[in-house]
């Protein structure tokens, strides 16, 4: 039997309606669409689309108003007007109608007013107020509260926050406080009041211990209904051990962690490429680098793979356990589980995590032992009120040569044990009981042990600051000190332990930085050194030295170390391993890089502004002697000109010099009459006040280690110096330059920054002079190395762009900082990167450090050899 229904009729075309009405004029008639008022009509006859009419013309939008701002006239399928426009077969409307708009907005309210519904029970009493103003502070809330006659048993807030929290004691306050709020805003502005959820650990403390994952109390199960999880399941569900939040990565074979490293790295060094070629200026061509990345990957430059730790297991020299309570609610000294801005403050023991010894465990549990019994709190992260803060255990080990097992537990030969508590409102004569009854329960502990357990030092250090990460010069109350120490001097020179790296002996103070897997630094600072082509020859600027770990490793295959650090006892530490080394051609400032590198480059280097001027002229110069000598010269003398000439690392041709001098010098007018040539002595077999008078005028860069006496002096100290030398040379300015930058031929810098990179201003400073050729950069944070590469190695144009305050830039990623401040920066020969390596440093964990090398060859043809006096 045949279908006879008749399919619904499709709308048709514009062209092919204009036909029919040609032919037949009664045909339009029939086809014309009705009013909007017959809607209902088109629905009911079904002779019209589903979807007829309910949809806006956005052609009609565009054009105008009308059934004649749309081409398709009449036999259009979209409404024209809001009045026009049929509800869709869902019964809803178009999105971009304004009735569908105010429908949104009906449910929007209705919802928000949802929202604003404070649950009132006994179980919820913790509430949080919302709208209050940033300048306030807890006693400007407790106060105001007051003002309004509103009960309550603790209020918290913290200034420039728009939110606090208060807990009422009864129901009866808190139905009082929400009606309060409503009929008196403050300000004019009214303050929302909403519920606020406890932390994991206070809500388990609250409903009573839990023993394996079940709350108890007097050794019974609770009631628990049937189909439901109780609180307490919750949380052991979700409970997560330290092993998992310190190391996840301990589950999977190390061969497996270095290939996810190499492939994380290589994904971040893609980003640098990327952002290089956005940051670049229209009008300047990209360099060479970006079109080669296309041949390996989009790698700005072949990654040659990771170099793994020598030790896996136990590998850390520096532990810093956090002070807390578990999920269970005891007293523990172990790892957070979590991060504090996620609202987890739990600690947990450090149980079978593969990177801490086993000799940190154990001091960190006779630590927790000890804690179960004082009588002085520990710190809340919340409240931000406590005592017991945190406890570092800082190991030293012993020189290379005693390093037979892989394990590294019996390499460790010296200890350092530091309390960080906060004294404030603390009674002094109880908070000395405690730390006698302290330093006895950890040095019988040491000793009890099998084998007895080594620790040379404890330490107190007093922080009364928010955040555990305490500053330098927070005070150090010394509880146990070495019987035997080398060097002379007070309390706190003694507090330290010693580590070796590169057969080198280093002493390290409670505060200052050491990597703290010892053997693969080792790899790393060896890595660095291979990669800068050091010689004789080469002026390494170590940026970020911390105790000077790099420099002094590498001081034996350069001219001259300096160094830059901001930590006093770090600066203190290295000038001391300098003297316990015999190494006297090194020099360490004490001083953030951002304050003193320009002075220092200057000083040893001369200004950038210089040496461009110095190769302009000298480019005048060579072209009119290059005239001059066509004209004039035997053809021999060109032939032994270039014989003369030598090849420099990159392949350029330098200027001659004087083949019988082994090291760098420079000539000055009495120089070139041979009456005297000046050197840099790295062996400082010589006293340098013996130098010609002009030149130990200008050579106020020397190290401050030499002749075996430490120089203590400040970097303000030698900045001033160096200036007064200026200042009272009677050198023209032309040889100044002269006299201060041609002692090396190399001029190399080593950076080893914290985790958020180098500071713009450092960038500048060494992206700007042109005689650093080399730069090597160790990044414990290869996110930093991408934004501080990105400015490094993106040309510049002529004209910069001064920065305009872009309100966008807290949203901003590094990189986008960052190709927002090449703008910026002033016209100079980019850095191309090199070569780039990982060094996994951290075994088991995701984290790796990178070592990048990054060079320049034309740094505005500027040729130091050149340079004359």
């Amino acid at each position: 039997m045949e279908d006879t229904t008749t399919p619904p009729s499709q709308p048709e075309l514009a062209g092919e309606k204009r036909k029919r009405e040609e032919g037949s004029p009664d045909a339009a008639v029939v086809d014309a669409p009705s009013v909007p008022a017959a809607s209902g009509e088109d629905a009911a006859s079904g002779s019209r689309h589903p979807m007829w009419k309910t949809s806006l013309c956005s052609y009609f939008r565009r054009r105008g108003a009308g059934a004649e701002g749309c081409s398709h006239g009449e036999s259009c399928r979209y409404a024209h007007t809001e009045e026009e426009l049929r509800p869709r077969a869902d019964g809803t409307w178009d999105p971009t109608s304004h009735r569908a708009k105010k429908l949104r907005k009906v449910a929007a309210e209705a919802q928000e007013e949802a929202e604003e519904e404070v649950t009132v029970d006994e179980q919820s009493l913790d509430k949080c107020l919302v709208g209050l103003p940033r300048g306030w502070t807890a006693d400007r809330l407790k106060a105001f509260l007051q003002d309004q006659g509103i009960s309550y048993a603790t209020a918290k807030k913290k200034k420039g926050m728009t939110v606090g929290f208060v807990t009422f004691e009864s129901v009866e306050q808190l139905t009082h406080a929400v009606q309060v709020l409503k009929e008196n805003p403050s300000g004019g502005k009214e303050i929302k009041i909403s519920d606020a959820n406890r932390r994991s650990h206070q809500k388990v403390r609250a409903e009573g211990p839990v023993a394996n994952g079940t709350a108890t109390e007097n050794g019974s199960s609770p009631a628990t209904p049937a189909g439901e999880t109780s609180a307490s399941e919750v949380v052991a569900s979700s409970k997560k051990s330290a092993r998992d939040a310190v190391t996840p990565l301990a589950l999977m074979p190390y061969n497996d962690q270095l290939e996810h490293k190499k492939h994380s790295m290589a994904q971040i060094l893609k980003r640098l490429t990327r952002n290089a070629r956005k940051a670049c200026p229209p009008a300047i061509p990209l360099p060479n680098w970006i079109f080669k990345s296309k041949e390996i990957g989009g790698l700005p430059c072949k990654l040659e793979g990771i170099l793994e730790s020598p030790i896996v297991d136990g590998y850390r020299n520096k532990c810093e356990f956090s002070v807390g309570y578990s999920l269970e609610g005891k007293k523990t000294v172990g790892f957070m589980l979590g991060n504090f801005r996620e609202g987890v403050t739990a600690v947990e023991e450090p149980v079978n995590c593969p990177n801490v010894s086993e000799i940190s465990c154990k001091y960190a549990q006779m630590f927790q032992d000890f804690l179960q019994s004082s009588s002085l709190p520990l710190w809340s992260r919340v409240d931000n009120c406590g005592f017991w803060r945190q406890f570092t255990v800082r190991e030293g080990r012993c020189p290379a040569e005693a390093v037979v097992l892989q394990n590294g537990e019996s390499q460790i030969s010296e200890v350092m044990l530091i309390v960080q508590v906060c004294s404030t409102d603390v009674d002094e004569a109880l908070m000395k009981e405690e730390f006698d009854k302290l330093s006895a329960a950890l040095i019988q502990g040491a000793t009890t042990c099998s084998p007895p357990l080594p620790v040379t030092t404890i330490v107190v250090q007093d922080h009364k600051g928010i955040s555990n990460a305490a500053p330098a010069d927070c005070p150090l109350i010394p509880l146990l000190m070495p019987k035997g120490n080398q060097l002379e001097g007070g309390a706190e020179d003694k507090t330290r332990i010693h580590d070796h790296i590169s057969n080198l002996k280093f002493s390290i103070s409670p505060t200052a930085f050491f990597q703290v897997n010892t053997l693969a630094a080792e790899r790393l600072y060896t890595l660095a050194g291979d990669w800068a082509n050091l010689n004789s020859d080469t002026l390494l600027f170590d940026v970020c030295c911390g105790t000077g770990t790099i420099g002094l490793t590498l001081a034996h295959r350069v001219g001259m170390v300096v160094g830059i650090e901001m930590n006093e006892s770090a600066v203190s530490d290295a000038h001391r391993n300098a003297l316990i080394n015999d190494i006297k051609n090194c020099r360490f400032v004490c001083g953030k890089a951002e304050d003193v590198i320009g002075s220092l480059l200057t000083e040893y280097l001369g200004s950038p502004q210089q040496h461009i001027a110095a190769s302009q002229s000298n480019s005048v110069i060579n072209d009119t002697s290059k005239n001059e000598d066509t004209m004039n010269c035997p053809e021999n003398d060109g032939e032994n000109m270039d014989s003369s000439m030598e090849k420099n690392d990159n392949g350029e041709n330098e200027q001659p010099r004087d083949r019988s001098v082994d090291l760098p010098t420079c000539f000055g007018d009495e120089d070139i009459k041979g009456d005297s040539v000046y050197r840099v002595n790295k062996e400082a077999d010589s006293n340098p006040d013996e130098h010609n008078e002009a030149a130990g005028e200008q050579n106020c860069g020397e190290a401050s280690l030499i002749n075996d006496e430490p120089t203590d002096a400040t970097s303000a100290d030698s900045l001033d110096h160096g200036k007064t030398c200026q200042d009272s040379s009677s050198i023209p300015n032309n040889n100044v330059l002269a006299a201060s930058a041609c002692q090396f031929r190399n001029v190399v810098a080593i950076v080893d920054p914290p985790r958020v990179g180098l500071h713009p201003t450092v960038i500048k400073a060494l992206r700007t002079h042109p005689l650093i050729r080399r730069l090597v950069y160790i990044s414990c944070n290869p996110d930093s190395l991408v934004a501080n590469a990105i400015e490094l190695c993106t040309p510049t144009s002529e004209k910069q762009e001064k920065n305009k305050g872009n309100r966008g830039w807290r949203s901003m990623s590094a990189a986008g900082l960052a190709r927002q401040r090449t703008k910026s920066m002033p016209n100079s020969e980019p850095f191309i990167p090199k070569r780039a390596m990982a060094v996994d440093l951290f075994p088991h964990t995701s984290h790796c450090e990178m070592v990048m090398l990054f060079e320049r060859i034309g740094y505005f043809s500027v040729d130091t050899h050149s340079v004359s006096c």
